[in-house]
């Protein structure tokens, strides 16, 4: 190569990089894209949290939004309120659990009918789709109020078909709390059916064939083929389902009229409107709201490192 004119070898034993720098109108065009819908969420989320955080921080109650009082500012003095509160945590257990109830039925119904629909026929597949949506299409307040009519002790036919009589299922807390956990799971399983049947209908026949060629049980390949296979789908619908469960408002203010006895059956969506609207605490009813934004937003971020993790092991 010494005979080669106008060829030099660079400094240090290394070639420069011919790769040229990419043009900042690729790299923008996604965002210019993106740009209306961060407007229209900007307008429709940022402000009303930035509003929600603002109010926690300052005495706003019903002579404050008259004008009547001049608002004072607080610091976290409602935060200290609200955590000094012994019915708040109680609410909080309560939702929790509750929640935990919810997540775990829903997906345990909903994994159940979507290993169904792979074991039927056309037709009643196609029946039991429509159904399942039709369920979830169905307003909360107008399911709530079926069940409401389905368990009354009245004019129910759930009392009459178990002979219970004239038992009122909103009375006691832990009835109330599993009629509205079974209205909860109603409008929510669709959600899980139908993501859970996609990912089963992805996975290769071949698959499910050699595990039933060895002699596996039909729980033994959803525990050890499907559900390792639809790990990612399952964590989707599973943060989801936190999500949606744990800020349920509509099943329980109309099942068990606002909390039921003596706020037996209060959840931190609950709680935070009795105390901001019947009570006129704003403030109180903000910082509950964003404890519940928090807690919310810990649950996104778990879900966010699992899929990243998911990722990596793939």
């Amino acid at each position: 190569m010494r005979g080669v004119r106008g060829w030099s070898r660079p400094r240090g034993g290394s070639r420069r990089s011919t790769t040229a720098p990419r043009p900042w109108g690729r790299t923008s065009t996604p965002w210019l894209y993106l740009a209306p819908a961060l407007v229209v969420l900007g307008g429709l989320l940022v402000y009303p949290v930035y509003q929600l955080g603002l109010i926690s921080f300052f005495q706003y109650t019903q002579a404050q939004v008259s004008g009547g009082e001049p608002t004072t500012f607080e610091g976290f003095g409602n935060y200290a309120e609200l955590f000094g509160d012994e019915q708040f945590w109680q609410v909080l257990l309560a939702t929790v659990l509750f929640a935990a109830a919810c997540v775990v039925s829903t997906l345990a119904v909903g994994c159940a009918l979507a290993v169904l629909l792979t074991r039927v026929r056309a037709l009643p597949r196609l029946v039991l789709m429509l159904a399942a949506l039709g369920a979830w299409a169905t307003p909360a307040v107008t399911g709530s109020t079926v069940w409401l009519l389905l368990f009354d002790p009245d004019f129910g036919p759930v009392n009459r078909i178990l002979g219970l009589g004239d038992h009122s299922w909103t009375y006691g807390r832990y009835s109330a709390f599993f009629l509205v956990l079974l209205e909860v799971v109603w409008c929510s399983f669709p959600f899980v059916m139908v993501t859970v049947y996609a990912g089963i209908r992805a996975v290769p026949g071949e698959v499910l064939e050699a595990a039933a060629l060895d002699g596996a049980s039909q729980w033994r390949i959803w525990r050890s083929v499907l559900a390792p296979m639809l790990r990612p789908i399952l964590t989707v619908v599973t943060i989801q389902s936190v999500i949606w469960d744990f800020k349920v408002f509509t099943q329980i203010y109309v099942m068990t009229n606002g909390g039921g006895i003596a706020g037996q059956n209060l959840v931190l969506n609950v709680y935070a409107y009795q105390q901001a609207f019947a009570s006129s605490k704003y403030s109180l009813g903000s910082a509950i709201g964003v404890v519940m934004l928090l807690l919310l937003l810990a649950a996104t971020l778990v879900y966010l490192r699992l899929l990243r993790r998911q990722g990596e092991e793939l």
